[in-house]
């Protein structure tokens, strides 16, 4: 098959129901993607089906769409409220994703349809799902909880399964659960695996989960070719990674929202606070925040009041922590401070319009690499990879372009090198030094502290508060630098002195954000003008203060 071939098929021609060709007209969807038009009607016709298509082709309509078909069909002949489908994702945040999507495709059919995300702690959901949702979606672990609990019944009811990012499912520990999770399902289902490889844990899950499936695969490359996503690497050490960064970022060679990944928690505050002491404001995606904080961050992202947002690959707890035995007579660490076991950034989310995507710590797995880059040149959109390369990390770049190397007819052409000189940015170097020694790993300890206590108080004491008043919450931010010690002004502010001949003119401006306001040339108002003039007239002008401080004794005087 084609990657390129044009679809030929429209969703008015597939037999979907009116209120669902409705939403899908509001969201702007013209024709369907490839892996649309091979796998809806087949499972419009009741199919089993395993479908791989990389990230960003769409994959979550192929399985939201036929499961709200099945579900108004059904609600013609019967008016018994039952769990009809179930939904499940590796990831909290991939939960949160598919429960927006389902809300989207359904506003039409809203009361006839109601989906539940249980992916929230496990006594908040409980009376909800007592009130028998058409659509369960949830990580599986919670909700082989909730089966165990006793707080819903599958097996009587239930007609769909779907598992999305199935090549994950079994990464995030999820094997066991899977296994005993099957008992609780009816024997006939109709089931629907999504996955961007198919890796052996795949064919595992396909042979616990499919009967006699429908294997749909594309035949592409596990990335855009290079035509809509450019990818480059340079090598340089540590500490040359802040610095190139930060010169990238303040000389606007790097534009439009970006994705930094680096190897851990705490590489992603000292990376934050060495951009906050050189006045680039960033906010990290971290797995020991509470999931709706999470969830408001990539929102926000996604809405463009972010900018920058770095994350790790972390999707379970340290190892070192978690092997270390627990000492009598000492505090067991708070559960607040764990990292989330069923959190995941380089996979599935629903990052959009990310320009770039940095790996400022190379991947480990050529896997991990694709999942990353994948988060930009999504849809037709362009994209652009860059990846910062140590000498400790060359191996694993060899490794994964050779890995990459089999898709690719001349893979030099995708791993393009970065042709920048470092020693033509070396007048940034003493200020990227300063800033790079003053986060320090109790700088670093302290912003993650202080990060986890701010974020839990306004994601559970203001709960309340942000339902009443959700304006507050919208312009709630998250790239505030918390530890940072006092900003230095000569770090924040870049001397023409410093900048090379070379890079002036790529450099540029940075652009102002449109204002609205004014369509063509703007125009003083009358107050303005007003202002003006008696800042031009010497007596109008003229401001006196009283030698002593008191009551009005600084406000301004005007000599008539």
């Amino acid at each position: 098959m084609d990657p390129n071939e044009e679809p030929t098929l429209n969703f008015y021609e597939m037999g979907i129901d009116e209120r669902i060709l409705k939403a899908i007209t509001k969201l702007n969807w013209g024709k369907p993607t490839l892996i649309q038009e091979k796998v809806i009607p087949l499972a419009l016709e009741g199919k089993d089906i395993l479908a791989k298509a990389r990230t960003g082709t769409g994959k979550t309509a192929c399985f939201m769409i036929p499961i709200l078909q099945k579900l108004l069909e059904i609600k013609k002949t019967s008016k018994e409220q039952k769990i009809r489908a179930l939904i499940m994702t590796p990831s909290k945040e991939l939960c949160s994703q598919a429960y927006q999507s389902l809300q989207l495709l359904s506003a039409y059919c809203s009361q006839e349809i109601r989906g539940l995300d249980i992916s929230p702690t496990l006594a908040s959901q409980k009376a909800l799902l007592m009130d028998q949702p058409d659509v369960v979606i949830g990580t599986p672990s919670r909700v082989l909880a909730h089966l165990k609990a006793g707080n819903m019944q599958l097996k009587d009811s239930l007609e769909m399964v779907v598992v999305d990012e199935a090549d994950l499912v079994f990464s995030f520990g999820y094997d066991t659960d899977m296994k005993q999770l099957l008992t609780h399902l009816p024997k006939i289902y109709q089931a629907l695996l999504m996955s961007a490889t198919l890796s052996p844990d795949v064919k595992s899950i396909k042979r616990m989960v499919l009967h006699n499936p429908v294997t749909v695969k594309l035949e592409e490359t596990s990335l855009p070719d290079a035509s809509q996503l450019t990818q480059y690497h340079i090598k340089c050490e540590d500490e040359d990674k802040f610095l190139l960064l930060y010169t990238l970022v303040k000389l606007n060679l790097i534009c439009g929202k970006s994705l930094v990944f680096v190897s851990s928690v705490d590489r992603c505050y000292k990376l934050k606070l060495f951009l906050g002491h050189v006045g680039i404001m960033a906010c990290v995606l971290n797995p020991e925040l509470p999931i709706n904080s999470r969830c408001h961050i990539v929102d926000q992202f996604n809405t463009g009041m972010y900018d920058i947002i770095i994350a790790s690959d972390e999707s379970k707890l340290d190892s070192s922590a978690s092997s270390k035995p627990v000492n009598k007579g000492k505090k067991v660490r708070s559960k607040s401070h764990r990292k989330d076991t069923e959190y995941g950034v380089a996979r599935g989310i629903d990052f959009q319009f990310v320009s770039n995507v940095i790996n400022f710590d190379f991947p480990s797995t050529p896997e991990e690499y694709i999942h990353r880059v994948g988060r930009t040149a999504r849809g037709e959109n362009q994209g652009a990879a860059l990846s910062f390369v140590s000498i400790a990390e060359m191996e694993r770049f060899e490794g994964i372009k050779e890995a990459l190397a089999n898709e690719y007819d001349d893979i030099n052409s995708v791993f393009q090198p970065f042709n920048f000189r470092m020693e033509e940015i070396e007048g940034f170097r003493y200020r990227a030094r300063d800033a790079y020694r003053a986060t320090t790993s109790l700088a670093v300890r302290k912003a993650r502290l202080g990060e986890i206590k701010h974020e839990m108080f306004t994601s559970d004491k203001l709960k309340t508060y942000f339902e009443e008043n959700p304006r507050d919450k919208q312009v709630l931010r998250h790239d505030a630098t918390r530890g940072l010690v006092k900003l230095q002004q000569h770090l924040k502010n870049v001397p023409d002195y410093i900048i090379p001949d070379t890079l002036k003119n790529s450099a540029g401006k940075k652009k102002k954000r449109p204002d609205h306001k004014y369509k063509g040339k703007k125009t003083a108002t009358k107050t303005q003008k007003n202002y003006r003039k008696r800042k031009t007239d010497a007596l109008q002008s003229l401001e006196l203060s009283s030698s002593k401080r008191g009551v009005g004794g600084n406000k301004r005087r005007k000599m008539k």
